[in-house]
């Protein structure tokens, strides 16, 4: 039986997370666009804080334009298409064997991926939104979970391989 060298475990780690995020983020994309009502409703009603503690003090911050909400929702689903196309394209280079653009690639991606759900989700709509206020339109958990899972594997991929040109 060969051994498996820690580059290439390494190597494959990197690949499998990598395609693991790029369909994931490629699925939401996907269901955006198929199902185009369902997260608009939560786009609307986060921008909206109609179901937030309606408090004085914050109420000014809501975006009640369904223009403006809907083109901010037609921006998310731009990001998320891009991210996917990018971590795809990161995973093809991963499977040729080209490290180096591999790496720098996935990295794109999953900042991307990680910018969406931390700065747009978390910071933007948890708090300047208050989304964390909302029973019915919170979504931070899944927004921590698509970012730790992002930066977990982002810190799989800037392992160093041990070679001096990845």
């Amino acid at each position: 039986m060969p051994k498996t060298s820690p580059r290439s475990a390494l190597h494959l780690a990197a690949t499998v997370l990598t395609a693991t995020v790029a369909l994931y983020i490629a699925l939401v994309a996907f269901g955006n666009i198929t199902d185009f009502g369902t997260n608009q409703q939560f786009v609307q009603h986060v921008l909206a804080m109609d179901t937030t503690f309606k408090d004085d003090d914050l109420m000014w911050r809501a975006v009640t334009s369904k223009g403006l909400q809907n083109t901010a929702y037609v921006a998310i689903i731009v990001w998320e298409t891009v991210a996917a196309l990018v971590l795809v394209y990161g995973t093809w280079l991963w499977f040729r064997g080209d490290d180096p653009r591999a790496r720098r690639f996935s990295t794109y991606g999953l900042l991307m991926v990680m910018l969406l759900f931390g700065a747009g989700f978390i910071a933007i709509g948890g708090e300047w939104f208050a989304m964390w206020q909302s029973g019915d339109w919170n979504g931070l958990d899944a927004a921590t979970r698509a970012f730790l899972f992002s930066g977990v594997v982002l810190l799989v991929v800037q392992l160093p391989s041990g070679r001096s040109d990845a």
